[in-house]
């Protein structure tokens, strides 16, 4: 029997290799829409955010023209009123809010026996409470004494001798300037009302100026100060 291969090129089996290029077909063309389907997506997204990016500048041209339109019809001297309107408003509630009677158990805690208050003066501003005291007193350093103690209560701060003379017995009289820390009204007594004057004999000058400034002849400042 004859066992030559007569053939002149050798057997090759077509239906696998066609299968793996069909195979290579399909994931190449699925990895192509996968792409095609990203770049339409990224394309519409891109589109969508240039539309709403041209939108807001729109709003932002027109809000800075009604900004400028609104500023040109704005009268000045009005807008000062308002302000000063404002600004007349927070200073009445700040003093609806100060308490005198936290404010002189201060007074009353750190002046010392040779020194006398005779007025205060209340003012508020930024928020802030500034307070201006007019003290006689036997010696300067006594005066010191009195700056040093209000410090250390911790409810003065930016104690500052504003003005200081001598009266004609001899005493000393100084103007002391300081800023005062309010407690916090939801935890402080019920405020006095500063409108109303203080009771006779209350020792309280409440806001007033007192008396003449100078002493009579002889006078001695209480001890343990106030205006009692």
């Amino acid at each position: 029997m004859l066992r030559t291969n007569l053939a002149t090129r050798p057997f090759y089996n077509e239906r696998a290799t066609h299968l793996l290029i069909g195979i290579a077909a399909a994931i190449v063309l699925a990895i192509t829409a996968l792409n095609v389907i990203r770049v339409v997506t990224l394309s519409r997204h891109h589109t969508e955010l240039s539309a709403r990016t041209n939108a807001d500048r729109a709003e932002a041209e027109r809000l800075t023209a009604e900004a400028a339109r609104i500023r040109r019809t704005i009268n000045k001297d009005e807008l000062a009123l308002v302000v000063a309107a404002a600004q007349e408003a927070n200073a009445l509630i700040d003093q609806r809010t100060f308490s005198w009677t936290e404010f002189f158990n201060q007074i009353e805690s750190t002046l010392p026996p040779d020194v006398m208050l005779t007025s205060v003066r209340p003012s508020f501003k930024d928020g802030a409470t500034h307070v201006a005291m007019q003290l006689l007193a036997r010696q300067a350093a006594d005066l010191e004494e009195f700056m040093d103690k209000l410090e250390a209560t911790g409810s003065f701060s930016t104690v500052v001798l504003a003005s200081q003379d001598r009266t004609e017995d001899g005493l000393f009289r100084a103007l002391i300037e300081s800023v005062y820390a309010r407690p916090d009204p939801a935890d402080a007594a019920p405020a006095d009302d500063p409108s109303t004057p203080p009771a006779p004999g209350s020792g309280k000058p409440g806001g007033v100026e007192a008396p003449p400034a100078s002493a009579p002849q002889g006078a001695q400042p209480q001890r343990g100060g106030g205006s009692r």
